[in-house]
């Protein structure tokens, strides 16, 4: 790391020994994180800017070091700013500490009245912010999580993408990315799974900005929060932000059937009312992308089926098998250079997998897959060889990044 320019922040340190000087010794707990918060409308205007600019110079040195995540208040932080820099988190000790109170209200600062009520009430707050880095001369987008740990305030924020990667260079057969096209397939649902952190809202945006470069189509995001913030070009983009825009990823799929949409991109199914509607919108005869927190294309359609009531499963199922066109399940994983590269696993719906779905024989659409090169097709077993003997990965991380070990070494020819 180079030397900080904000190492001393002695005029804000001066506001926030003011204001946390104004809270009763009396208050502890949940309670002092509520005083901060119902009363931190008081700081001076001029005040409020200090501390807010104070956190975008924190952001340019986590952008300039080459950080991806970083991590204000909360008492695990130790008083210290954390940053997570090429994939390790670390205490950066350059920068100025700060009281568990004090960093609560640099937090809270950045909340608008509405999102103090919903961090109050839900004790977690997913947002969005966004501020002028000033060396390249455009706006830079972060996606961020407030949250209790032991009674007191914490922040998370993830820099997201300055740039979109093209479609084209995620190496996708042009059999799936047919698939993705709303030209070539009008309606359908297309899932893009992964855990945290392996790329799917980056994905998203590519297919997005592909249709942006040729298609003259209506797109609504519905996202939580909004991350990449797409401009228009021959597709009219609009974005729809949870707890902003519309209150819920249920009610922006059904009030976005009255917005005249071709494409709507919902950020995640994450419970069964957004399942069903994403389904339903989908049945309209719309084309519809969304995200799902699973590993494999068949533990996909699985979670999905699961996540509803018992005896909606079946309906689920059949409604599932007719709308669904592909799934994406994908990881990031590091290369022998350092980096990190993208494996997936492709499912495209052909009718024999239709029909397994519908049979609830979901166990044999892995050697669908396995089987399915001609359409697409591609197991994260067989992406992982694909690496392998290209050379960008090691044997070690193709094997410890497979979903099926077995069979990775089987196709590896290790014994």
């Amino acid at each position: 790391m180079f030397e900080s320019p904000i190492a001393t922040a002695t005029e804000e340190k001066g506001i926030l020994e003011n204001f946390i000087s104004t809270i009763p010794e009396s208050i502890f707990g949940p309670d002092r994180v509520r005083f901060i918060v119902e009363n931190a409308i008081k700081l001076d205007e001029q005040d409020k800017i200090v501390l807010r600019n104070y956190v975008n110079k924190i952001l340019t040195y986590m952008i300039e070091n080459d950080a991806s995540d970083i991590e204000i208040g909360g008492h695990g932080n130790e008083g210290y700013i954390w940053m997570r820099i090429h994939g390790k988190k670390e205490r950066v000790k350059e920068l100025q500490q700060f009281s568990e109170d004090e960093a609560a209200l640099i937090i809270i600062n950045l909340f608008n009245e509405n999102q103090k009520e919903h961090l109050l009430k839900n004790r977690n707050l997913d947002f969005s912010y966004t501020y002028f880095y000033e060396t390249r001369k455009l706006n830079v987008r972060f996606r961020a999580d407030a949250y209790f740990d032991l009674d007191t305030l914490a922040m998370n924020m993830r820099l997201i993408n300055l740039f979109i990667r093209p479609l084209a260079s995620l190496e996708f057969h042009p059999l799936t990315i047919r698939s993705f096209s709303h030209n070539y397939i009008k309606f359908g649902l297309t899932i893009i799974t992964g855990i945290t952190g392996s790329g799917k809202s980056s994905t998203l945006d590519s297919i997005i900005d592909h249709h942006n470069k040729f298609d003259p189509a209506h797109i609504i995001i519905i996202a939580s929060p909004v991350e990449y913030v797409h401009t228009s070009n021959i597709s009219l983009i609009k974005h729809r932000e949870i707890g902003r825009d519309v209150l819920s990823f249920k009610d922006g799929i059904v009030q976005a059937l009255r917005q005249d949409p071709d494409i709507i991109v919902v950020g995640e199914m994450r419970d069964p009312e957004t399942i069903m509607a994403a389904l339903e919108v989908t049945d309209t005869g719309h084309k519809v992308f969304s995200t799902l927190h699973t590993s494999s294309a068949t533990e996909s359609l699985d979670r999905i089926i699961a996540e509803v009531h018992p005896i909606e499963q079946e309906r689920v199922r059949n409604r599932l098998a007719d709308v669904l066109i592909s799934v994406v399940s994908q990881k990031l994983v590091p290369t022998l250079e350092g980096k990190r590269v993208l494996a997936k696993e492709v499912l495209i719906v052909t009718p024999s997998v239709r029909a397994a779905i519908k049979n609830n024989n979901t166990s044999e659409i892995y050697m669908m897959i396995n089987q399915g090169s001609a359409q697409g097709m591609i197991t994260m077993e067989q992406d992982l060889k694909r690496l392998y003997m290209q050379k960008k990965i090691s044997l070690e991380t193709a094997i410890t990044y497979a979903n099926n070990k077995t069979r990775i070494q089987q196709i590896l020819l290790v014994k």
